[in-house]
């Protein structure tokens, strides 16, 4: 079993990461800004904000999952945090996985990303800062880290959770989609692509999609 560090671990992506994890008998420690109200039996918290608490979680672990969102007092500076992690988990020789956002992906082979087209303005920075955090990663990271950046559907969050249904598909860095043209994957089944990644590897140092 593998050691897995979820950062952002009682948030909505991961939380479902640390509870898929945690009943596989992985030893997880789950990191976040405040103590959850229900705690994953088996699972060690660590409070504190990620740049503080990584130093000391990062060594000695298997792998690394990043899940941080550029929201709240976290805005403007995910790429540095992030760079900081990917940094860290290379140092410990831990595999990467960062979940980014559907936005990074392309609608369509040899188009532009999402994130390069029209983003309501609600949304755009947000979008683009998760963008940025991909680019850190394919043009910054570590020579030898082992990363994975990972992109869920169009339609994935909280306000959509779904349940699992134990099927998903996984693409490049092209978006998948339905045959409705629909864009969509559950909580408990994105944490379950994630996790299968981690159990057995099969994407080095490139951008993944999961959808249904």
């Amino acid at each position: 079993m593998s050691t897995i560090v979820v950062f952002g671990g009682t948030g909505y992506t991961g939380g479902n990461i640390v509870r898929e994890a945690a009943s596989r008998g992985h030893q997880v420690i789950a990191v976040s800004r405040s103590e959850p109200t229900e705690h994953v039996p088996g699972v060690r918290y660590e409070v504190g904000p990620a740049e503080d608490v990584a130093a000391r979680v990062v060594p000695g672990s298997d792998v690394v999952v990043a899940t941080l969102s550029p929201r709240g007092d976290m805005a403007g500076r995910l790429v540095e945090t992030y760079a900081e992690l990917a940094r860290l988990a290379a140092e410990a020789g831990a595999r990467y996985l960062q979940v980014g956002g559907f936005s990074s992906l392309r609608p369509a082979p040899d188009q532009p990303r999402v994130v390069e087209g029209e983003i309501p303005e609600p949304y755009r920075a947000e979008a683009l800062e998760g963008e940025a955090t991909r680019v850190l990663l394919a043009e910054r990271a570590p020579d030898e880290l082992d990363w994975v950046f990972v992109s869920p559907a169009g339609g994935y969050g909280s306000f959509a959770p779904g349940e699992r249904t134990g099927t998903y598909r996984v693409g490049g860095e092209i978006a998948l989609f339905d045959a409705e043209g629909g864009s969509n994957i559950s909580g408990a089944d994105f944490a379950l692509a994630i996790v299968d990644e981690i159990d057995e590897p099969r994407h080095h140092r490139e951008h993944i999609g999961v959808a249904y």
